[in-house]
């Protein structure tokens, strides 16, 4: 089983496109896909939205199977072609509760791809997939503290501009191999053979 995890400096720069042009460019895998989604304090598991219940006890986390393809981040990786996608939701900092679930899903899976920063936490997975974007200051913390991990950058946009964002060693970023993603192309032919030749 090879595991491979995208993640990204912030929200809404193309995650979830990686994921799925991965999948649709490697069918032979035969992935299953997990999407992770961490909410802030307040926010219940189960629901998606705030209540009233323990949260941390009640709910500490919720995951569901996708059995149709649909617009849905985790929708889309069955659209892509993934055998299986699941979508996994923790309160920030919770995931530890769930990782006897994704254990159980990886040990069922042929490969899985996961989208998420987190899970290095808890597993090393064979290649770790940065997607960027030099235009966006925000930058996670998840996402700085695995950045030296990164097996490979893929900048978004304009790549030849500096980046916005502060407090980041430019060695963390600057001697990782970059595979550009041209939207709505995030998958460029050179990333599909660099993650094909790193899992073979």
């Amino acid at each position: 089983m090879s595991l491979v995890v995208v993640g990204g400096h912030t929200r809404n720069i193309g995650k979830t496109s990686v994921a799925a042009g991965l999948i649709a460019q490697l069918p032979h895998y035969n992935w299953t896909a997990i999407k992770i989604t961490q909410h802030g304090h307040g926010i219940c598991s189960a629901v998606g939205e705030p209540c009233d219940c323990a949260v941390e006890y009640d709910h500490p986390y919720a995951i569901s199977e996708e059995t149709a393809a649909s617009s849905t981040d985790s929708g889309r990786f069955l659209a892509a072609g993934a055998r299986r996608s699941f979508w996994l939701r923790t309160p920030v900092g919770g995931l530890g509760n769930a990782i006897g679930k994704v254990r159980e899903i990886l040990d069922a899976s042929e490969n899985v791809i996961v989208e998420s920063n987190s899970l290095l936490q808890f597993f090393r997975p064979d290649l770790y997939l940065v997607v960027v974007d030099f235009a966006s200051a925000d930058f996670k913390e998840s996402a700085l503290s695995y950045l030296d991990r990164a097996d490979c950058l893929i900048p978004v946009g304009d790549a030849s501009a500096a980046p916005k964002w502060t407090g980041v060693s430019r060695r963390l970023w600057e001697s990782k191999m970059q595979f550009r993603a041209d939207p709505p192309q995030y998958v460029s032919k050179e990333l599909v053979d660099f993650v094909s030749g790193r899992l073979s």
